[in-house]
């Protein structure tokens, strides 16, 4: 990974739906040059996806940022069970606090409160602490 594509990286972490052409004129390069530099960060899983970021009030949605503790042992095996949950957003890796952080997102209080009963349940989970989102600001 060169200056190119950390500059394309920081552009699209700002706002990923910046044309590819405003991209190529702050690099100097052209719009197939940032295509296939994209092209190649996502193959490298560099890039995982794009998303939105809601609202989630607004939106009439309840979220949480919920951190899981594991056995050691079984961390693999968890993640892997994690991806298949219904409502799980996002998966972090972290040191801290947590070994785990999740980002949930669900219709309702009640529906969230099942998502995190269903995580607990996982064989290997020591404990769960969600974080209720109130707000988004940014």
């Amino acid at each position: 990974m060169d200056t190119k594509d950390r500059t394309i990286l920081k552009i699209l972490m700002e706002n990923a739906r910046t044309p590819k052409t405003q991209i190529a004129k702050v690099l100097g390069i052209t719009e197939t040059a940032v295509r296939k530099r994209i092209s190649k960060l996502e193959r490298e899983k560099v890039i995982l996806g794009y998303k939105v970021v809601i609202n989630y009030k607004t939106a009439g949605l309840s979220a949480s940022l919920t951190g899981v503790d594991v056995v050691p042992e079984k961390l693999w095996s968890i993640i892997s069970k994690l991806k298949d949950v219904e409502g799980v957003k996002s998966i972090i890796l972290t040191t801290g606090d947590h070994m785990i952080m999740l980002e949930i997102v669900a219709e309702s209080v009640e529906e969230l409160s099942e998502i995190h009963g269903r995580i607990e349940k996982l064989e290997g989970v020591k404990r769960i602490c969600p974080a209720i989102v109130l707000d988004v600001l940014r």
